[in-house]
């Protein structure tokens, strides 16, 4: 047994969009299933999104503390984006994103993990890369306004992330699989072992 997931799309008989917003839409599907049968899935179009992990030199976590209004909650996590323009490099829209949100650059980039964060009801894709090496960025910070204008910003260090996110006290999806999959990594082949910044992403095909 190949332990990997696979491509298989099976035919869609009749498909409708009943939302479309500014980033995303709903599209419903009429989807023939093995039986014969025809089944009605409904699911979030979504463009795919980049997460970073960025660890200082001292082993801290770059944390942001964002309200998050669907689930009530002020909740902490990595800077993160949406992938805004169809086929954009992710690691640009990474380095954008730590940018934006934190005023940082990093020197070192390893792609940690690629997700499906939802994929009952979402084809939202994530990448979430390693940065290291990190420094302040030059230049005035970017200005954030909404939401991100009520951040707050912390430096933890990872070990008390590992225990808050298994105490059920951290539940952002990004910092979880983030945090989870850098303790993996060093506990098995070590970080030097992950793929690189620009390692083929087939569920979101970019531009070199």
């Amino acid at each position: 047994m190949e332990l990997q997931d696979t491509p298989e799309e099976w035919p869609v008989v009749a498909t409708t969009t009943p939302f479309q917003g500014n980033k995303t839409s709903v599209r419903t599907d009429d989807v023939t299933m093995p039986d014969g049968t025809v089944a009605r899935r409904d699911y979030q179009v979504h463009p795919g999104s980049v997460a970073v992990l960025a660890l200082d030199e001292r082993d801290r976590v770059l944390l942001l503390k964002q309200y998050r209004h669907p689930v009530r909650q002020k909740l902490w996590e990595i800077p993160a984006g949406l992938l805004d323009v169809p086929g954009e490099n992710p690691l640009h829209a990474a380095q954008r994103e730590l940018y934006e949100e934190a005023h940082v650059k990093a020197g070192d980039w390893r792609v940690l993990t690629d997700v499906y964060t939802t994929p009952g009801g979402c084809d939202e894709a994530v990448r979430i890369f390693l940065a290291r090496d990190l420094a302040e960025a030059e230049g005035e910070r970017f200005e954030v306004s909404e939401e991100e204008a009520d951040m707050e910003l912390a430096r933890v260090p990872l070990g008390d992330l590992v225990r808050g996110v298994l105490a059920g006290e951290l539940h952002n999806n990004c910092l979880v699989v983030g945090v989870l999959s850098l303790a993996a990594a060093r506990a098995g082949d070590g970080v030097d072992a992950l793929r690189a910044a620009d390692a083929p992403w087939p569920a979101r095909p970019f531009e070199a």
